[in-house]
């Protein structure tokens, strides 16, 4: 806890790559701001996993008009997932939480909160690479462990925004798990060989002569 709370001494850093993500996002220092700004966080949160909901529900069509209808359950148990998290993203109220009505926010809550928005705003690009991995893997060998990096990925949505509540109600201190970063196909390095070295140039050999005798002539 002290090394993350030592790295983040302020909230400003996090709050600034929020604010790129979420322009207008007020923040949650102004008590009266407070429901306002976590509202306008969540709909943008929820909008963009919307988007990412629709492009795997178009993924399932696609998988039973080719055929693959052995993966549709696996591809299924994320849509699943990842609908379960936008629904509660939209839908889960806070009511008169002690964080809401503070007058003041100490610094570490504040940097908690604002982490845990940044992990959720993060999620957003994991969660699309995701679906490009497996869109671009169907029909091939790594098609399986796309899917079930979608599952996972799906699954951790879920568990960032359970944990964001639980800050918010005050339950929790620890801080998000480290957002996945996109995944790197594995590829083996080629087989050290032998090196090939050029034949070194033999010079002909010439056959002796002797300058004091006389060439025999057949």
């Amino acid at each position: 806890m002290s090394d993350f709370y030592g790295q983040v001494t302020s909230s400003r850093d996090i709050f600034k790559k929020i604010l790129g993500k979420v322009p207008g996002f007020s923040g949650y220092v102004e008590r009266e701001n407070r429901r306002a700004a976590d509202k306008v966080m969540r709909e943008t949160i929820a909008n963009r996993f919307e988007a990412i909901w629709g492009r795997i529900s178009a993924f399932q069509r696609e998988l039973i008009s080719q055929g693959e209808i052995k993966w549709v359950d696996d591809v299924e148990s994320a849509a699943i997932k990842l609908r379960q998290f936008i629904d509660r993203i939209r839908t889960t109220t806070y009511g008169y939480s002690g964080l809401f009505d503070a007058v003041k926010i100490n610094e570490k809550e504040l940097a908690l909160i604002y982490a845990y928005d940044e992990a959720m705003l993060s999620l957003v690009d994991v969660m699309d690479r995701a679906v490009n991995n497996m869109e671009e893997s169907i029909g091939s060998d790594g098609f399986p462990a796309s899917a079930r990096n979608l599952v996972s990925t799906a699954q951790q949505c879920v568990e960032t925004f359970d944990k964001r509540y639980e800050a918010f109600m005050g339950q929790i201190t620890t801080p998000p798990a480290p957002v996945p970063v996109a995944d790197t196909p594995s590829i083996e390095p080629p087989a050290a060989e032998t090196p090939i070295l050029p034949e070194t140039p033999v010079d002909p050999i010439e056959p002796p002569t002797d300058s004091g005798s006389t060439p025999i002539i057949p």
